[in-house]
């Protein structure tokens, strides 16, 4: 199965794997691609600045601390797994958003994935985050695992949540307090989508 599923999109191959080009909102053309595990040094640099960028994720500025061997073998196994992945999108060689489903090989649990995107501010509200959604749930239907897609977020994420619902994410419940940001504690809203 081809990891990279986008079946409206055609694809280059290239040394290290397929990737699909869109063009953004503002014309700038990005490329989405498997990680490799020599982006590692590049993606632990990006969450670290995305990490100051927004009080939505789960660690702030410089907060991603990660042994670059350590991470590079953690991509590597990520992409060994059939219902986990990691998608980069890209302009030239800089990363400006990450999108990842993460399963847990347990047999009890493999079927249930844990999606994640981040999308650096400066292209943020240029349908990047739409993109990376849509190509994750396609994939996640045809792994041949993947039959429900969680996640978390902020409950101030009111932007995220109704991008979530607009794909059939429902909430689940609520952790309340789960999170301390700027003074505050702040409760986090459950999500699932049943494939």
């Amino acid at each position: 199965m081809n990891r990279l599923v986008g079946y409206i999109y055609t694809y280059e191959q290239k040394e290290d794997g397929m990737m699909r080009n869109v063009m953004l909102k503002n014309t700038h053309r990005v490329e989405i691609r498997e990680a490799v595990s020599d982006d590692a040094v590049n993606i632990i640099d990006f969450y670290n600045v995305v990490g100051g960028e927004s009080d939505f994720l789960s660690f702030g500025a410089g907060e991603f601390k990660r042994e670059i061997e350590d991470y590079s073998n953690y991509i590597v196994s990520v992409s060994n797994e059939s219902n986990s992945i990691m998608l980069l999108a890209t302009i030239g060689s800089e990363i400006i958003a990450i999108a990842t489903i993460n399963s847990s090989q347990k047999e009890r649990t493999k079927h249930v994935g844990t999606l994640g995107i981040v999308v650096s501010k400066n292209y943020a509200g240029l349908g990047l985050g739409k993109e990376l959604m849509n190509e994750l749930i396609e994939w996640a239907r045809q792994n041949g695992i993947t039959r429900k897609i969680s996640l978390v977020t902020n409950e101030h994420n009111t932007k995220a949540i109704d991008l979530y619902k607009k794909f059939g994410f429902d909430e689940e419940g609520l952790l309340k307090q789960d999170n301390f940001i700027n003074g505050t504690y702040q409760n986090t809203v459950m999500m699932g989508l049943i494939l």
